[in-house]
């Protein structure tokens, strides 16, 4: 019976049927908090959750790198718990990880092309068919999932992540972080030397650029460390694949080039941790530290003899340099058990955090009650 239930319900949402979200047991209670702060479901059903970005009117949009498909997320009521799942599919070439918010408009990162939707918030068959805007993105696979994003200069940025562990090619946009107009033209490189970002923002105060970088495999359980970069200007270089960390030279390439030519992580991260979705906290909800300090989603190591990873950290920054890096959310990892593993965090508008996570097919809202926030107060942010 409960097998034929979730048939039932995967059938109705590969077909794009609205599904009313209902009570679905996580283990939520072994998640660790600082105090004051809480934890619950905000959707279920939602097989590799992914990249997140949210809409004018509250919808969440949610990416896939395993099957063609985004989900829609309404909480009609505006209680913070979503009533409605929609899913958009059959469309895709390859699983469309990336998912960005413009002027009412959808843009869907794929491996090798970006899409637009307009209307999208108009819901099922009022939403308009997708266009094309770029289609000569690299196609490899490896570290090839797009994850894409507006920043305050109003272009697209899109990373293009080494298809390899460690490697060289001929071709200067793999290993970089790209940017292009909304409609797909003036493709350029913004910044060089990044093996594989999975997350980004821009510092609200500075307009200056951060993003996170996974550090290369196979040089065993501790090296090298996962990085948080910062990129204040075009043109700069991040070591890859010479460098890792703040000065950490690669064993085959690091010969070719020292560490002191290029751009040394602002902050190391742990090693292997899988550092992913990234966001500065814009909200008023949180107390007044966590005001644009960095949330990072940390997937979690697959590399490493022992499990690392599997948590939300903060980096807290002071006069634009990081000062501390803390863990902030903990429990999806218990002992060498995983029951979770967070890909991305959002900012809400009433100042809660929503992360993803693709191995339980869940979204969750991270809240604070230690002071009460008007619901419905508003934040800039770069979709």
């Amino acid at each position: 019976m409960v097998i034929h239930r979730i048939l039932t319900l995967m059938c109705l949402l590969l077909a794009g049927i609205t599904l009313p979200v209902q009570a679905q047991t996580h283990p939520l209670e072994l998640i660790k908090l600082p105090p004051g702060f809480k934890i619950e479901l905000y959707a279920k059903n939602l097989p590799n959750a992914r990249a997140m970005a949210l809409g004018d009117k509250g919808t969440v949009f949610v990416g896939n790198r395993r099957d063609n498909r985004i989900y829609i997320l309404m909480d009609r009521n505006q209680d913070y718990k979503v009533d409605q799942i929609h899913a958009i599919e059959n469309i895709f070439q390859t699983p469309p990880n990336g998912v960005a918010f413009r002027d009412g408009s959808l843009y869907i990162g794929e491996i090798g092309r970006i899409l637009r939707i307009d209307d999208i918030e108009a819901g099922p068959g009022g939403w308009k068919d997708p266009v094309v805007i770029y289609d000569k993105l690299s196609t490899n696979s490896w570290h090839g999932w797009k994850v894409i994003r507006f920043g305050p200069d109003d272009k697209l940025y899109i990373p293009v992540g080494a298809p390899c562990n460690t490697c060289i090619k001929r071709d200067p946009r793999y290993a970089s972080m790209l940017r292009m107009n909304p409609d797909g033209t003036e493709l350029e490189i913004f910044a060089k030397g990044i093996r594989n970002s999975v997350g980004y923002d821009w510092d609200p105060r500075t307009n200056e650029l951060w993003f996170t970088d996974n550090g290369r495999d196979m040089l065993g359980d501790d090296l090298p460390p996962d990085e948080l970069n910062h990129a204040p200007r075009a043109g700069m270089h991040f070591g890859f694949p010479y460098c890792f960390g703040k000065e950490i030279s690669d064993p085959k390439y690091g010969k070719q080039h020292g560490c002191d030519e290029f751009t040394p992580a602002a902050q190391e991260l742990g090693p292997h941790v899988a550092s992913l979705g990234m966001r500065f906290y814009r909200g008023n909800m949180f107390p007044p530290e966590y005001k644009n300090q960095i949330f990072i989603a940390e997937h979690g190591s697959w590399n490493r003899s022992k499990k690392i990873g599997y948590r939300i950290t903060l980096v807290r920054l002071e006069d634009n340099k990081p000062v501390s890096y803390e863990p902030f959310a903990t429990g999806w990892k218990q002992g060498e058990s995983v029951w979770g593993r967070p890909v991305d965090v959002l900012n809400m508008p009433d100042g809660s955090l929503l992360v993803s996570d693709d191995y339980a097919g869940a979204i969750y809202r991270i809240f604070y009650e230690g002071q009460q926030t008007a619901r419905n107060e508003r934040f800039t942010e770069s979709n």
